[in-house]
């Protein structure tokens, strides 16, 4: 009774050995392809939106999920670019790409750590200062007969300063502030660490980019690549280099009035003239109101300093160091800082210059010619 039910179970397979063996031959052993799935079935089509909608909400929630790492990332990469041309230089020397790199940062970061070590004492201690005169100011505000008072009863400045100076909002402040700090902490050595494997491996991340392209399009994508990336290299070095002018050139106005806390002001003109429209604006206005405890002249001049030297960065040196790299008309700057700073806040603000820079010159070069011929 076993024996044909061995053979029934044997048949099928015996004629699906046959079916292949009469189907395979030596050039496709495995057989010759089936007929192609209808593309245009109702399920296929289904499947296919379905898919596509899932995986654009995924991505959706990816970015959104990791989307201060992908500041941080972005923001690094953009170093990186900055200081590709120096890396260049060095690359042109005959020096390994990674001495280069190495040479790069050492330099940075001795610049950089060495300003601090010879400026945290001097910041520190001016800081200190102006907190032990800041209830000599606050009696000041209160005078009507003084500038400082004239300027509290329009705008309300002793209101602001006691809610800063206020014990339990001090505390939550100063809590705040800790951990702020350790939040800055973490993602500069996130950036700096990111920068540097950006910097060694640059040519290569681009050569992946470019090979992206089809080939019979990919000697202008080049073209076009190594423009924008020159155009934001000579931004940030040329930002950088601006924000260095202000930030003396103030210091030295400052100890020549005998403005107090001379260096923590001039430290922070320098940082925050590195966000492009309203950074200078808001560095003038917070020395001016320093300035003001001195004396009304002195106020005032430094008002007449700040709109001189604005004048002598948007018409001389902003045109000669960043504007042979990095043509972007006013309007457009302005937009584009101004999105930028909605979206991604202050790393919004600095990069959009160049990002605007970029997206004028694919206009240009790509989109316009397109439409021209169309």
């Amino acid at each position: 009774m076993g024996q044909p039910h061995r053979e029934d179970d044997e048949g099928p397979v015996a004629e699906a050995e046959a079916v292949a063996a009469e189907i395979s031959t030596p050039q496709q052993p495995l057989g010759r392809p089936g007929k192609p799935l209808n593309r245009r079935s109702p399920f296929f089509v289904g499947m296919l939106g379905a898919a596509g909608v899932a995986s654009t909400y995924l991505l959706g929630q990816i970015v959104v999920t990791a989307q201060d790492m992908l500041v941080l990332i972005g923001l690094a990469w953009f170093i990186a670019i900055g200081l590709e041309p120096a890396v260049s230089w060095l690359v042109g020397l005959r020096l390994p790409r990674w001495a280069a790199v190495t040479a790069v940062f050492a330099g940075v970061l001795g610049l950089v750590g060495g300003f601090f070590a010879a400026a945290i004492p001097v910041i520190v201690e001016q800081a200190g200062a102006f907190a032990d005169d800041l209830p000599e100011h606050l009696r000041r505000l209160q005078d009507d007969n003084s500038a400082l008072g004239r300027l509290n009863d329009r705008f309300g400045v002793e209101e602001q300063l006691r809610r800063l100076v206020d014990g339990q909002a001090a505390v939550e402040g100063a809590l705040g502030a800790g951990q702020a700090v350790l939040g800055v902490v973490g993602d500069l050595l996130i950036v700096v660490v990111l920068t540097v494997y950006f910097l060694a491996d640059l040519p290569r991340i681009r050569q992946g980019l470019y090979r992206l392209v089809p080939h019979s399009r990919r000697p202008r994508a080049i073209l076009i690549g190594d423009e924008i990336f020159a155009k934001v290299g000579g931004y940030v070095l040329g930002n950088l280099t601006i924000s260095l002018i202000a930030g003396g050139l103030t210091f030295v106005w400052l100890l020549a009035w005998g403005v107090p806390y001379a260096l923590l002001l001039a430290v922070t003109v320098a940082l925050l003239d590195l966000v492009p429209v309203v950074g200078a604006t808001l560095s003038a206005v917070v020395v001016s109101l320093v300035a003001f405890t001195v004396s009304l002249p002195v106020g005032l001049a430094t008002i007449g300093f700040f709109v001189v030297y604005q004048l002598l960065e948007d018409y001389l040196l902003v045109p000669r160091i960043i504007g042979r790299a990095v043509k972007v008309p006013a309007l457009v700057t302005v937009v584009a800082v101004l999105l930028g700073g909605v979206l991604l806040g202050v790393i919004g603000a600095l990069v959009a210059i160049p990002i605007a820079a970029a997206v004028l010159l694919i206009l240009r070069e790509v989109t316009f010619p397109r439409l021209d011929k169309a």
